[in-house]
């Protein structure tokens, strides 16, 4: 085993046990706060905090990175998740909104720091002539990440109905520190730090194809999470009648099929990246703009909201994965060798801003025109996805 290949799994293994408790808090907060009374737009205000500084790490984690190190921001996003998670390991009483805020917003950046590090880390260890490696790897990275949010959707709706909302985060608290004190001893030293002192200037890209994959990249997960994140599992729960686990199951399995889509998505695409110009990126955007609005259409029209809905949901998934896969290769691909945390951070905070929107208007939106008025929304962020990464320059005129 090469040390690169050691390095990456280092790396993988840090970040799917970060996922791991992501995904079960999200999980746990907006079932839990529903359990609780809170209406849809006040759960979704509960995120808030959480993605916005999303936003804030992303862009400084970036020059964090290229300064420090990625392997420090990597432990450092690891840590403060194990503090998020003791934050609401308090009494019942003391879960006030403000505290609950505050415990995301330190979640938003832990999380952020840790797939800022991730994704990074693998541009270090592939050759640059190595693309479709590169793309490989990149994509079982991302991939391997969602399905194991999925798992956490699951986990988090059977420790809430098992251990009790306290009993959940103590025990994911508890895992996540061993997983920390292991990779404090296994990751790296000086992993991505920059051999050139970067500037605080240079956290805003100059580089066109970076700033276009970026905008591109806030419209299509503001596109997902509008009616993904509050108003999908509020309506199985209140229209279908599902109880937490089957809402959980059931986003759970979504999310690992998904997951597993973005693994293969090199298959789906093509092996060889540098055959991908913007055009194609764009053709499976496109697509992808349809299937909303096929879903608010079917909703519309009185065709049974089970089989719209979950019929719609897995052709929206296994579109978005190859897009969501598609995007993440061509961001660690046009990022500069040296420094490459301050373009991936650039572009994270994009994918953060869009997650912000998307949360807000999920939970808004829904709570006054209803699901098809976010799948409306959805579609028109995926289509204005497409026509910016239309326009992506091809990866040789790219400056690296």
């Amino acid at each position: 085993m090469t040390p690169a290949i050691r390095q990456y799994l280092v790396i993988t293994g840090n970040y799917w046990a970060f996922t791991l408790t992501d995904g079960a808090l999200r999980m746990l907060v907006v079932l839990h706060f529903h359990q609780l009374g809170y209406s849809p737009l006040e759960i979704a205000l509960l995120f808030i905090f959480y993605e916005f500084f999303g936003v804030v790490t992303n862009l400084v984690g970036g020059y964090l990175g290229a300064r420090m190190g990625l392997n420090r921001t990597m432990n450092l996003g690891l840590l403060l998740q194990i503090i998020a998670l003791g934050m609401l390991a308090v009494p019942a009483a003391m879960l006030t909104v403000p505290w609950v805020m505050a415990a995301q917003a330190m979640s938003g950046i832990a999380k952020d720091l840790n797939k800022m590090s991730a994704k990074s880390g693998i541009k270090l260890l592939v050759p640059d002539e190595q693309q479709g490696q590169l793309y490989k790897w990149v994509a079982i990275l991302t991939g391997s990440k969602n399905t194991l949010k999925g798992v956490g959707f699951f986990l988090g709706g059977v420790l809430l109905m098992s251990t009790g909302f306290t009993g959940a985060v103590l025990i994911m608290g508890g895992a996540l520190l061993l997983v920390w004190l292991s990779s404090l001893f296994l990751l790296k030293q000086e992993l991505g730090k920059s051999k050139a002192k970067p500037r605080f200037t240079d956290i805003l890209s100059k580089s066109r194809a970076i700033n276009v994959l970026s905008a591109a990249r806030l419209f299509l997960f503001g596109a997902r999470d509008v009616w993904f994140v509050v108003a999908l599992p509020v309506y199985l729960h209140t229209v279908f009648g599902w109880d937490f686990w089957k809402v959980g199951g059931f986003m759970a399995t979504w999310i690992i099929g998904y997951g597993f889509i973005q693994t293969i998505a090199p298959r789906m695409t093509g092996r060889n990246p540098d055959t991908m110009p913007g055009r194609a990126a764009a053709g499976w955007a496109a697509v992808l703009t349809a299937i909303p609005a096929l879903i608010a259409l079917a909703l519309m029209a009185g065709i049974a909201p089970e089989l719209a809905i979950i019929g719609g949901l897995l052709l929206f998934g296994v579109l978005f994965a190859v897009n969501s896969s598609l995007h993440s290769y061509l961001i660690v691909s046009y990022a500069r060798g040296d420094g490459v945390s301050l373009d991936v951070g650039f572009y994270y905070m994009s994918n953060a801003a869009g997650r912000l929107l998307g949360t807000i208007l999920s939970g808004w939106v829904y709570q006054i025109y209803g699901l098809e008025a976010c799948l409306w929304i959805s579609s028109g962020l995926v289509a204005m996805a497409a026509l910016l990464v239309y326009f992506l320059p091809e990866r040789e005129a790219v400056a690296v």
